[in-house]
């Protein structure tokens, strides 16, 4: 298609919105449509054009009409007049109606009902088969019969002002649909930025808990902060995709979230704790499952997870359940290590730091009976000065225990 010809069906497809508003916003005030439509008449033979206005004028009261005995105007006259009904004449010289239809139908969208009734004398069953599969919608046998000329006209005039009537209401259709699309996806905005508020709140909430109990224990508050660093740095190493490094990095803090339980005098014991003393410290993990169950968010989920298994045991012998190797989930295993290692590292009221060496080396000791052989290698393989820096707080010259 030239870009002449798709210039033309745009400018046709911007005409014919134009009448779909017409046809619903102005009809209201027209008594009958049918009188106002546009009729463009094609025929060599002035005779039959002056027969065919004159019938349209003074008997169906239409004076909307163009006409034209030069076929090759046909294109300019509909792309100015858009009429609602072509009578074209079948058999004129140099350019016949059938090759006018043929010309039509690359600048006519193939969805516009722009129905075209022909002129002819030619009544055999070819010409008119050859008609209809050219574009044409009814005939008109010369020579003409007034009545025969209405009823043919405001039959085929009738279905077009239906076909642009249902085209305007798929149209308003098409907006109201789109406009409730909109405010369906809006609504579904303001509900899932509500979900997170409150995710964000519950979490908020279950962080401060956390940092209350810590705050018991390290005065600084800061031990969840750092686990929660590390563990992120783990997962890294690991080559979990991001969001589960995010994941991991707000549901680490929580794991302590049970402690809140945990009697100052346990808590607090600057010297070893009894069997039964360590049976109660032991809770937490039982306690900050319960705390954080029946989360709807994937956070909360994990959260109760590692609160649950961060003292599970590689070998098997750690606790609430003494699950053993792969059967601990690897969040769990993860930040296992990344706790052992800041409160090794730190002072306690139970205990004094030790030197990042110490601390290191107890890892190693115990990777394959305490910790995840894996973790630990990961561990080892980060950055001293990332976890000094940025988590540990301390220079990136490993740091001597008192």
């Amino acid at each position: 298609m030239t870009d002449a010809n798709a210039k033309r069906r745009e400018e046709w497809n911007e005409g014919n919105a134009d009448r779909r508003a017409w046809n619903t916003g102005d009809q209201m005030m027209q008594e009958d449509p049918i009188k106002t439509a546009r009729i463009l008449i094609v025929d060599d033979q002035e005779v039959n054009v002056h027969f065919l206005e004159g019938t349209l004028r003074w008997v169906a009261g239409n004076t909307n009409f163009k006409s034209t005995t030069n076929p090759r105007e046909v294109e300019a006259l509909i792309a100015e007049f858009e009429p609602d009904l072509i009578l074209l004449d079948l058999h004129m010289p140099e350019r016949d109606g059938f090759m006018v239809m043929e010309d039509l139908k690359q600048v006519i969208p193939a969805d516009a009902f722009l129905p075209i009734l022909v002129l002819t004398a030619d009544v055999t069953p070819e010409a008119k088969q050859r008609a209809l599969a050219g574009g044409a919608k009814d005939f008109l046998s010369k020579p003409f019969d007034t009545t025969e000329v209405l009823l043919r006209s405001n039959n085929l005039l009738q279905t077009r002002l239906l076909h642009l009537e249902l085209a305007n209401q798929n149209q308003i259709l098409e907006v109201k649909v789109q406009e409730r699309t909109r405010d369906l996806q809006k609504a579904n905005d303001d509900l899932q930025a509500a979900h997170r508020d409150l995710e964000d709140a519950h979490i908020e909430m279950l962080e401060r808990m956390a940092l209350a109990a810590e705050y018991r224990d390290d005065d600084t508050g800061e031990h969840t902060k750092r686990v929660g660093q590390v563990s992120a740095f783990l997962g890294r190493a690991l080559r979990l995709a991001q969001d589960q490094v995010m994941l991991l990095r707000r549901a680490a803090p929580l794991h302590d979230v049970g402690k809140i339980a945990i009697p100052d005098q346990i808590l607090l014991k600057p010297g070893r704790l009894t069997a039964e003393e360590f049976e109660v410290l032991k809770t937490h993990t039982t306690i900050g499952g319960k705390i954080l169950s029946g989360g709807r968010f994937a956070l909360l989920k994990l959260a109760e997870e590692i609160a649950l298994t961060h003292h599970e045991r590689w070998d098997g012998t750690g606790y609430p359940h003494g699950l053993r190797e792969a059967t601990i989930p690897l969040a769990g295993r993860i930040v296992a290590v990344a706790d052992s290692f800041d409160a090794l590292t730190h002072e306690r009221p139970y205990k004094e730091a030790w030197a990042v060496e110490e601390a290191v080396a107890e890892l190693q000791r115990c990777a394959g009976t305490q910790f995840d052989p894996t973790i630990v290698d990961a561990f080892l393989g980060l950055r001293a000065d990332s976890l000094a820096a940025a988590v540990l707080g301390f220079p990136a010259a490993a740091r001597r225990g008192a």
